[in-house]
């Protein structure tokens, strides 16, 4: 069991880092995704590439049963915590986001700067880490091991999630508290945000600032429908470990099945895997930026031809090797030039780099 379940987690690490990265790539050479719902769309992203190259090594260790200080243990379990609250909200930022270009469209870009949306991201992880790093304040378990014996004076323990992290902390405050309310605030959104695109295509009102209102909101519901999707995935996701948590609290003497455990765990690590798939089969930007730069970095394909037109009757053609930081190829260029007079030169180009 513990093998397959190792082979699973490295799977999903991989999957994880290279899907993500390539969520931050495409938005880095893609300027039509440099709006503010993908500032936030790259901060979940840096959340889950934090948990395919850090949380999932150090949760694969921590399966083996390693001896480690306590402090050190709860420090790992606490980085989880941390990254998981950045996640819940990242995506209440982007559904508020939504929301806010659905319900004033003709003065978001006035009201959701880029300077206040990268003010945002900052606040979202600066409350995540206050949250996650919460136990390391004093809300663990260490009195608890303490006082029954299970440690020892050096405190060095088997290092376990339920050994450091309070049952406590997990159901009342980081549940209760931070996890479900932003869930459920997240579902009235998008239930607001699609009442209202019903609303305008069915009305059919026109939109000043939208040469085609019609087409301005059915973009949006599409765009909605996908981050919604995100939004549904990240709950079954994490509410299966979560339920776990609070039987663990709630009926300690119940029977909790290991497999059940692992699948759960399994679950909340391959949602930092699934986004990417997402956004390539739901958003056509992010598709068309991700077959970019696998066709140019990937697939070594020549660039098409590049043809230069110079004013005149007299020319010639030639080849020449050209690296425009994208691709390398040939690139045909013919000139032609007008014996005896000074011509500008007309670029036209039949295929782009």
């Amino acid at each position: 069991m513990d093998s397959v379940y190792i082979g699973m987690e490295v799977v999903i690490a991989l999957s994880s880092v290279i899907g993500n990265v390539m969520v931050v790539w495409a938005v880095k050479i893609n300027k039509s995704l440099r709006d503010t719902t993908f500032c936030f769309i790259v901060s979940l992203a840096l959340a889950d590439i934090a948990v395919g190259a850090l949380v999932i090594p150090l949760a694969i260790t921590i399966s083996i049963g390693l001896q480690t200080h306590f402090y050190s243990c709860l420090l790992v379990a606490c980085t989880v915590l941390v990254l998981t609250q950045s996640s819940i909200l990242a995506l209440l930022a982007i559904a508020i986001d939504r929301y806010l270009r659905v319900k004033i469209p003709t003065r978001y870009k006035r009201v959701v700067t880029p300077r206040r949306a990268g003010l945002a991201v900052v606040v979202c992880w600066t409350v995540s880490f206050i949250v996650g790093l919460t136990p390391m304040l004093g809300w663990n378990n260490l009195w608890r091991l303490q006082q029954n014996g299970s440690i020892s004076s050096d405190l060095i323990i088997t290092c376990q999630f339920e050994n450091v992290i309070s049952m406590d902390y997990m159901v009342y405050f980081n549940f209760f508290g931070w996890v479900l309310p932003p869930l459920v605030l997240m579902l009235l959104i998008y239930a607001e945000i699609f009442y209202m695109i019903h609303k305008q295509l069915n009305n059919k009102k026109i939109n000043s600032s939208h040469s085609d209102p019609n087409k301005y909101y059915d973009k949006e519901l599409n765009l909605a429908k996908s981050l919604a999707l995100v939004l549904f995935l990240f709950a079954i996701s994490w509410l299966p470990l979560h339920i776990i948590n609070c039987i663990t609290l709630f009926c300690p003497e119940c029977n909790k099945p290991i497999a059940f455990l692992y699948i759960a765990i399994l679950l909340t690590h391959g949602n930092s895997a699934v986004n990417p798939i997402v956004y390539a089969f739901r958003i056509k930007k992010f598709r068309t930026a991700f077959q970019k730069i696998w066709q140019q970095y990937f697939c070594c394909k020549d660039t098409p031809a590049l043809e230069i037109h110079h004013n005149g009757k007299i020319g010639k053609s030639f080849t020449l090797l050209r690296s425009n930081g994208f691709t390398e190829g040939l690139v045909k260029v013919r000139q032609t030039s007008e014996k005896g007079k000074k011509g500008i030169c007309n670029f036209a180009i039949i295929g782009g780099f």
